[in-house]
């Protein structure tokens, strides 16, 4: 069956597309019941006792512009995602002006345009937190505060005294959600290209075409990746409900425009002519797991290893 009759009921209406459908709805009713779970609550065994424990879906403020090591200035951290969202804002300017508003047709654009507004968010949001870092010195220099004292309370604060800590706004939630989304989806966008489309390509261009084919497949993880290894943000492992709801976003969105427009699949794999098509819809959310688990992994590694290292600097955070 060609594109050309996407448009029409016969194409919709059969068990490929009801199977595609009910794989759809599940990965919607896990993200609904993770999210409803474990977002934004705050468990404890007892109201106003000390072993209170922070909820996985928590945040707070100065996770967000803070780094893992306090011998790491945050300044630093502002100074890489400036430069990581310049990097991608030009090449994602540029991949528009060679190839037109059409590339916002595939996954990997939505994907691209996702870490750099991440990136955006994280500036402005560093920004700040710099200007807090910088006052609060100026602030214990003027009072004469004992450097070592602070560093005690900060202490305190990480080992489980969080209410001492600032909890989040909206928009830090919103920065944190962005983050994971955008993790879990840059992996996947990585894996399924390289792994599966790339082998297949029938010719490979060359030249700026060839650069930014690379580089949208590969700097988007890679920004993110060294993001991780420097900020001290927390991943917990539920928020892999919203990488689940972007892409099944991505999916109804193709859906709906191919339901009423005769038009080329971006991917070969999101056709529902093949009578295979449901197991290529469960191998791409099946790879969702290790796309997201490996990016978890690359955090889980940088708090065993900081810690071990830089155990007098590490910030730890609970």
């Amino acid at each position: 069956m060609t594109a050309e009759a996407t448009a029409t009921s016969s194409y919709w209406l059969n068990w490929r597309f009801f199977v595609c459908s009910i794989f759809i709805l599940f990965y919607f009713v896990v993200a609904t019941i993770l999210i409803s779970k474990f977002e934004g609550r705050k468990r404890s065994n007892q109201q106003g006792r000390e072993d209170q424990k922070v909820a996985p879906g928590e945040v707070y403020e100065e996770e967000a512009w803070n780094t893992c090591l306090k011998s790491i200035h945050p300044a630093w951290l502002l100074g890489y995602r400036m430069f990581a969202f310049i990097t991608l804002l030009t090449l994602l300017v540029t991949n528009v002006i060679i190839d037109g508003i059409s590339i916002f047709f595939f996954y990997t654009q939505w994907t691209f345009t996702l870490v750099t507004t991440y990136f955006m968010l994280a500036c402005v949001i560093s920004i700040h937190g710099c200007q807090k870092h910088w006052a609060q010195a100026r602030c214990d220099t003027e009072q004469g505060t004992d450097v070592s004292l602070r560093e005690t309370a900060d202490a305190s604060n990480e080992s489980g005294h969080s209410d001492d800590r600032k909890l989040a706004g909206g928009w830090i939630y919103a920065f944190q959600i962005m983050y994971q989304a955008a993790a879990g989806a840059s992996m996947l966008t990585d894996l399924v290209f390289w792994i599966i489309l790339f082998p297949y390509l029938g010719s490979i261009p060359y030249g700026i075409d060839l650069i930014l084919i690379v580089c949208m497949h590969s700097v988007n993880a890679a920004f993110l990746l060294c993001d991780a290894i420097l900020n001290c943000l927390r991943f917990p492992f539920f928020r892999i409900a919203y990488f689940f709801l972007w892409t099944c976003f991505f999916v109804l969105f193709q859906w709906l425009v191919h339901a009423y427009f005769n038009l080329w699949w971006p991917y070969p794999f999101l056709d529902l002519t093949p009578f295979y098509a449901p197991f290529w819809y469960l191998a791409v959310g099946t790879m969702h797991l290790p796309a997201y688990g490996s990016f978890a992994l690359v955090v889980k590694l940088r708090e065993s290893l900081l810690s071990r290292l830089f155990p007098e600097s590490y910030r730890k955070i609970t």
